[in-house]
């Protein structure tokens, strides 16, 4: 295949983790042949005899596991899920090519299983796939633990600092209703006494968070100024 390409093996520079030998890789349901897996921090690289291989991004890799279920497949291996496209494009049709325009969003996905000939490797290698992948986390999954702990600061907001927060807490909301926000916050209490029961005492059960749940966001939509649910 094409995207087999010959490059030097990792070693410790890459903080290479675990070196398995005598190792299948089978791509798609097709067999690349049996060569050396190197499971470095940087890098998951597969080499054959003659040098031709292919090293995987972590951030590509969507999911690994060990597979020992012999009805999908015929042997214990490392299975690795791939946001990445590795087919030949010669071997795509016209037909194909226009399928895949109309289909831009949807991201391709390449299945790896990497087959030790010793299987009591397996545990090991997963092990380092778990390490490796650590060290590589998803930048998304970052940019949503920056809004954690963020407090709106009343006084700095007072005094014309700062930006208007979303959503006030509970406890702030309460003391920053206006008239016509009270007035909200009333209708929707008296509401709650008759729409709650019908809401989370389905099937016989009612839990005292759902309930809790519930109110807190009437409570955010009466200082948001915002109906609780879509209008008919």
């Amino acid at each position: 295949m094409s995207f087999l390409k010959s490059f030097p093996p990792p070693g410790s520079a890459d903080g290479l983790r675990q070196q398995q030998s005598d190792t299948e890789a089978v791509l798609n349901g097709k067999g690349l042949g049996t060569g050396t897996l190197y499971i470095a921090e940087s890098r998951l690289s597969w080499l054959d005899g003659s040098g031709l291989g292919f090293s995987l991004e972590y951030p590509t890799i969507s999911l690994h596991a060990v597979s020992r279920d012999l009805n999908a497949y015929p042997r214990e291996h490392l299975y690795v899920m791939v946001n990445a496209q590795f087919e030949e494009e010669s071997k795509e049709s016209v037909a194909d090519e226009e399928e895949d325009d109309s289909d831009d969003d949807v991201e391709p996905i390449a299945e790896f299983r990497f087959v030790p000939n010793d299987k009591s490797a397996l545990e090991a290698m997963f092990t380092a796939m778990c390490e490796c992948q650590a060290l590589h986390p998803d930048p998304e999954d970052e940019d949503s633990d920056d809004y954690d702990g963020e407090e709106y600061d009343v006084e700095a907001h007072e005094q014309g600092q700062g930006d208007i927060p979303t959503f006030y807490t509970y406890e702030e909301g309460l003391s920053h209703l206006t008239a016509e926000g009270q007035a909200t916050l009333e209708r929707l209490e008296g509401m709650l006494s008759q729409s709650v029961s019908s809401q989370y005492n389905m099937a016989g059960v009612r839990t005292e968070d759902s309930i809790r749940d519930y109110e807190d966001r009437s409570v955010r939509y009466a200082i948001e100024g915002l109906a609780p649910w879509p209008s008919g």
